[in-house]
């Protein structure tokens, strides 16, 4: 004898299937409005780390705090030309002091070790120093010194912490490039 089975009804599969994908639609919709990013690199300013049209999930600033020698997506107020990507060179209360003849960028009278930049610091774009970085700033300099606004011109300057839009975790496309960013 053949058991009978409750038929399902096929309106009842289909509102599981969208209450499904509803779900997953918010759950992505919170993750890249409240955690990760996608931003591109547009311009040289920090190659050899990152290259113009690379494409970088970001760690949003909901869940993070700028740190030294961190890449790092941010708005500058006086800056009208988009998000810059760039390097954390200095904290609050921290003193930067750039030689542009020998390109040497020291930080509370240490010597920065750079292995990372392109080109030395020698070019000087109108911020006087040593400069101490503001209570609530972060000092932020491109790796390719020589291609780069940064904090170095006064229409940039140190950098709001409300301005860092997020840390740069790795460059997603080009597939060749695909890895972690530091």
């Amino acid at each position: 004898m053949a058991e009978n089975k409750p038929e399902r009804s096929l309106w009842l599969d289909a509102y599981n299937v969208l209450s499904d994908l509803v779900s997953c639609l918010v759950f992505v919709t919170i993750l890249f409005v409240f955690a990760i990013r996608l931003v591109g690199v547009d311009g040289q300013s920090m190659y050899p780390t990152l290259q113009d049209g690379d494409r970088l999930t970001l760690l949003s600033n909901f869940v993070y705090r700028p740190e030294v020698g961190d890449i790092v997506v941010l708005k500058a107020p006086g800056f009208e030309q988009g998000p810059l990507v760039k390097r954390v060179i200095a904290m609050d209360g921290q003193t930067v002091d750039i030689d542009f003849e020998t390109g040497d960028v020291w930080v509370d009278g240490v010597l920065l070790d750079e292995p990372y930049i392109n080109d030395p610091t020698t070019r000087y774009e109108g911020v006087n120093f040593p400069l101490t970085v503001p209570e609530g700033y972060v000092f932020v300099l491109g790796d390719n010194r020589l291609h780069s606004s940064d904090s170095r011109d006064p229409s940039i300057g140190c950098i709001d912490k409300r301005y860092v839009l997020g840390k740069a975790l790795q460059v997603i496309y080009p597939i060749s490039r695909f890895g972690g960013v530091s």
